[in-house]
């Protein structure tokens, strides 16, 4: 055995040390880097499994951006064809023509598989009018137990709005059962009388469920429905009344037209009678006159005192009935426009002067005190003079008579806009209400104490009426018993065109005739 040297053996052992050590060191560096690694490593996975976690959210927060996009999408497509529909709707009266356009509309531009619309009739019965998915047996059988389904009706009838959405299971359970429409919106359609029909939509797949803001449209969509119907029904209520008012006021016109012939017509005889009778009686009255004037002259020879008072009174009373028919012919000839009133300048004061000096004696016989109150700034008007006159005359002379003495007469004439407006007012006993009304009836005289007394032919009043109806004016009367009576008039102010340009009209219209 080869026994080495100390120093040599020493030298391994401390080589071996030396490696020994090394591997530890190296061992150690290696354990170091390998827990630098895990650490790292860790921190990368809790990095990554945050990564997954952000992008877990952000593809979650896609899909919700996307469902509410949709959502959104589906809203604004339900609110332009809402606007469409109601627009189309809105501007027909015609009740057909409404639901022929809500046809259209609904299976153009509602995104629903399933539409059913129905109204009631007048006995209260269902009636299809727009179907969208449905067969008829499918449609009968809805009919048949929506009208048997006494709950849902009468929620309907409330006003209610039902959707899958938000719907009671009972009663969700019972609209699935007869629509057979897993998800759906039922709305009734109202007016102020009441439902008259009903709106259904829905879809069959899971996949376009019905939302609140589907629930909503269509709700207001029903109620547009109604007010268009309401209004078509409005119209045609309207419209049917109309005709048959404007029958009943055609038919009324041709019977009016008719008895006005036959008033014209028995007006002219009448005209005729009495123009035809005035001249019969003015021929004898003529002569009667000239023989009363002859006798009273003495061309005959004397006559006693009392054939002169006899033949008086004949003349006075021949004069009166000649002023009886001319009254009468004046009448019969302004009624049937053969009297053409000769217009020129005329001054009201000046006219009522006029009469004031005419019938002075007739008032101082009774100590009447006579007011002309005449507007001195009205201007010369166009008037016929004479028959204006005429007016006064038997306007202050029918005073007279019924006024009682130290009575007081007033005539009175304001201008306002064109119009004059005349009062001949007097302190007499006045003219009951249910009297006033017959006041200008030819021939009418009040049935009082003084007309009994009192001669008259009733035709002064009708006459003086005519003639200011003539001159485009209109008269009446107010009065209070034991107090007095007003009789009014209005007389238009005319230039001399306006009446050149009325009486060419007149005479054109004559020609026409």
């Amino acid at each position: 055995m080869i026994e080495l040297p100390v120093n040599i053996i020493a030298g391994c052992i401390v080589f071996a040390f030396i490696i020994f050590g090394l591997c530890i060191l190296f061992m150690s560096n290696k354990n170091k880097q390998i827990a630098q690694y895990e650490f790292a490593l860790a921190k990368l996975k809790r990095s990554f499994n945050e990564l997954d976690e952000q992008a877990k959210l952000i593809v979650k927060t896609d899909l919700e951006l996307n469902k509410a996009q949709e959502i959104s999408d589906k809203r604004l497509n339900g609110l332009e064809a809402l606007q469409k529909i109601s627009r189309l709707i809105s501007t027909t009266l015609d009740e057909n023509e409404i639901f022929h356009r809500l046809d259209q509309a609904f299976l153009t531009d509602l995104d629903f598989e399933r539409t059913l619309i129905f109204e009631f009739d007048n006995a209260r019965q269902l009636h299809e009018r727009i179907s969208l998915g449905f067969s008829q047996e499918a449609i009968k059988f809805i009919m048949t137990n929506l009208e048997n389904d006494f709950n849902l009706m009468g929620a309907l009838r409330e006003g209610h709005t039902y959707s899958s959405a938000n719907c009671p299971d009972q009663r969700r359970e019972s609209i699935v059962r007869i629509f057979d429409t897993g998800h759906f919106i039922i709305s009734p359609i109202l007016t102020q009388n009441g439902i008259i029909g009903i709106v259904f939509v829905g879809n069959l797949s899971n996949v376009s469920p019905v939302t609140e803001g589907d629930e909503e449209l269509i709700s207001i969509l029903a109620s547009q429905i109604g007010q268009s119907l309401e209004n078509a029904r409005l119209f045609e209520e309207v419209y049917r009344s109309s005709q048959a008012l404007e029958s009943k006021v055609q038919e009324r016109t041709k019977q009016l037209q008719e008895a006005l012939k036959e008033v014209q017509e028995i007006s002219r005889t009448k005209s005729d009678f009495i123009s035809a009778v005035s001249h019969e009686l003015r021929t004898p009255l003529t002569s009667i006159k000239g023989y009363a004037a002859i006798l009273m002259d003495g061309k005959l020879g004397e006559i006693p005192e009392k054939v002169r008072q006899r033949l008086g009174k004949i003349n006075t009373h021949s004069d009166n009935l000649v002023g009886l028919i001319n009254n009468l012919l004046d009448i019969s000839r302004i009624e049937s426009g053969r009297v053409e009133m000769n217009f020129g300048k005329c001054e009201l004061l000046k006219v009522v002067d006029n009469v004031h000096d005419l019938l002075t004696p007739q008032m101082r016989d009774k100590s009447i005190t006579f007011k002309n109150e005449v507007d001195s700034k009205i201007p010369t008007m166009q008037l016929d003079h004479s028959q204006i006159e005429r007016v006064f005359i038997n306007l202050v002379g029918n005073a007279i008579k019924f006024t009682p003495e130290r009575g007081t007469i007033s005539v009175k004439a304001t201008m306002e806009n064109n119009l004059v407006t005349c009062a001949v007012t007097d302190t007499g006993i006045g003219i009951p209400e249910e009297d006033i009304k017959r006041l200008f009836d030819e021939f009418y005289r009040v049935d009082n104490e003084i007309n009994q007394n009192v001669k008259g032919t009733g035709l002064g009043l009708p006459l003086a009426k005519k003639i200011v109806e003539a001159h485009d004016g209109r008269m009446w009367v107010t009065s209070i018993v034991r107090q007095g009576t007003t009789f009014h008039f209005t007389l238009p102010v005319k230039t001399e065109e306006q009446i050149a340009q009325e009486k060419e009209s007149r005479e054109k219209g004559i020609s026409h005739d």
